[in-house]
């Protein structure tokens, strides 16, 4: 991973634990798509929420953040955030 990589990886970690009940959870992965770089940000189940906010908007405030900051390295980075499918089966068992 190259360093701005890094750069961004650790900005996007740094928002979500803040806004998480859970921020030992927090995991950031790139992956490298031809020209830019998607940053899957999976947190716990309970915590999507929050990440994701009222209609989205708070998703996409880190993402507006993301966009300002890679304008720097002059590369583009996109935020996906992954819900887990095995997270989601806390109920009860039929």
């Amino acid at each position: 991973m190259t360093e701005t990589g890094g750069d961004m990886r650790m900005l996007v970690e740094q928002i979500a634990q803040a806004l998480v009940d859970a921020p030992e959870q927090v995991q950031v992965t790139p992956v490298e798509d031809g020209d830019a770089t998607i940053l899957e940000l999976r947190v716990a189940a309970t915590d999507l929420g929050k990440v994701i906010g009222r209609q989205g908007r708070t998703a996409k405030s880190i993402r507006t953040l993301l966009g300002a900051a890679s304008m720097k390295y002059k590369k583009r980075y996109m935020l996906e955030i992954i819900e887990d499918e095995d997270q989601e089966e806390t109920g009860p068992a039929e």
